[in-house]
């Protein structure tokens, strides 16, 4: 029974909304899944079949309801080398591998790792991210005239007004149905999807790569393998937590990993390069109102029909109505909150968050900026509490030492050079009510402390220790010459 209830709350509890929304996404990945294509080196049928096989396997075998996986520009840039020197086999077998080594990591459960990402991190992402996302679309202004930005504009016009007439349709498949007429029936001298590239209406085939299956053929792709399992993944939870403070829900980051990894091998064996979520997409999705598994479903059976089906309708769309699409999802998906609290937050997550975004934008990877920020982020923190202080109350015949800090390898020499051994009296206490013992490194200071003591003749009394630390202390020992016995 609770399956049942489930399975029709992850597919069916927001059909309407879905279906429309689904077919939104679909129709603005085609000039996206082309000029990926293109940037690989390959046919833009590869990144048309990879986006379908990846949304409908997603659909199933995802964690993170409504999110849109597809072919991406991240994993398009990955695999151009490869295919320039070795050729499009390579990329078909390497984007299997990459697929079988995510399998592998969800399995041991490496989708958890996500929660580790600050928040400045997670900021700078989406920052980032809507910046990029807007610089791509510059190129399609190249060489256009006034009626492109004429018909980009309409479609933002058109995309903020109809929400406030009805939501009973997505505003953006509005935008991109009136612009798209209006540009057919005046024949408008603009650019279409179909001057992106050659559209072919031709089901995917199963296909096993055409190449040696040997030791030196699994050494060359293993490095690209690696590279779009890690930066796929990466890329995907992202997303993915993007995704949960948005609809305030939960995500099966594990799943996902699966997930992905299952769409990358079947992409592989069906003429496809590799994917992974795309936030862009799955913006539209959620800005169209889907939610649920069935979105994205939707997203890639309808890709298959447009083309098969509606391919000479499709070549005719104009790439001004699907820009304005996408410079909509620019505006929603930036964190224009983030410029007002850069004042407020403290200076070393404003400068994370900043770091963040100036590296994405200055790589044009997000994995990059994203492992800039996290290292940044680390080294703060290891600044912030490797720092401690001991505070000194005295009295006649005794000392009190009160230690504030976290007492770890990091700041064990500074511990043990706090202490006046020679002016304190006979009685010396150390009071650890304020501090936390984490390693054996801190367990031997205060054995080094109190040996120095010891050899003046003066006492010491530890007190204050917490559960946790108590029991390492008591574990690792406080015996002479440093505690290590």
């Amino acid at each position: 029974m609770k399956q049942s209830v489930s399975y029709n709350n992850g597919w069916f509890s927001n059909t309407r909304s879905d279906v429309l929304s689904g077919m939104t996404v679909a129709i603005a990945l085609i000039p996206e899944a082309i000029a990926f294509s293109i940037l690989a080196g390959v046919s833009p049928m590869v990144g048309l079949y990879a986006s379908f096989c990846i949304a409908i396997v997603t659909a199933f075998a995802g964690g993170r309801p409504g999110m849109i996986s597809a072919a991406t520009g991240a994993m398009a840039l990955l695999v151009g080398s490869l295919v320039l020197s070795h050729g499009i086999e390579y990329l078909f077998a390497a984007t299997v591998l990459a697929g079988i080594l995510q399998i592998v990591m969800g399995m041991l459960k490496l989708g958890r790792f996500i929660t580790f990402l600050p928040q400045p991190v997670m900021t700078g992402f989406v920052n980032a991210l809507a910046i990029l996302i807007f610089m791509a679309q510059l190129v399609h202004f190249e060489g256009q005239g006034w009626i492109m930005y004429a018909l980009v504009a309409l479609t933002l016009v058109i995309i903020y007004t109809v929400p406030r007439i009805t939501k009973a349709v997505p505003s953006a498949l509005v935008a991109i149905v009136a612009v798209s007429v209006l540009s057919i029936v005046l024949d408008l001298d603009v650019r279409t999807v179909g001057d992106m590239g050659t559209i072919t209406s031709a089901l995917p085939v199963f296909h096993l790569p055409n190449l040696p299956f040997t030791l030196d053929t699994l050494m060359i792709i293993l490095p690209y393998s690696l590279s779009l399992a890690v930066v796929g993944l990466l890329e995907s939870l992202m997303t993915a937590t993007l995704i949960d403070d948005i609809t305030g829900t939960g995500s099966d980051k594990n799943r996902e990993a699966k997930g992905q990894g299952l769409a990358n091998i079947v992409t592989g064996f069906f003429g496809g390069m590799a994917g992974c979520a795309m936030i862009g997409q799955s913006m539209v999705n959620m800005k169209s109102g889907g939610r649920t598994r069935l979105s994205t479903f939707v997203s890639g059976l309808f890709l298959l029909f447009l083309i098969l089906v509606l391919g000479n309708v499709v070549k005719q769309i104009p790439m001004g109505a699907l820009v304005g699409v996408m410079i909509m999802v620019c505006i929603s998906t930036f964190e224009w909150k983030s410029l007002i609290s850069l004042r407020r937050i403290p200076l070393s997550d404003a400068l994370v968050m900043v770091v963040t975004v100036v590296t994405v934008v200055a790589t044009d990877n997000l994995s990059i900026g994203v492992l800039f920020g996290v290292l940044l982020s680390a080294l703060s923190f290891a600044w912030k509490i490797a720092s401690i202080q001991l505070s000194v109350h005295t009295t006649a015949s005794v000392t009190t030492y009160k230690v504030s800090g976290q007492l770890f390898f990091g700041t064990t020499s500074h511990f043990v050079n706090e202490f006046m051994y020679e002016s304190d009296p006979e009685q010396v206490v150390i009071d650890f009510s304020r501090s936390h013992v984490w390693d054996q490194s801190a367990v031997g200071a205060i054995a080094r402390s109190m040996d120095k003591y010891a050899a003046l003749g003066k006492k010491v009394t530890i007190t204050g220790l917490n559960e946790e630390s108590a029991r390492l202390v008591q574990r690792v020992g406080l015996s002479p010459s440093g505690g290590h016995g």
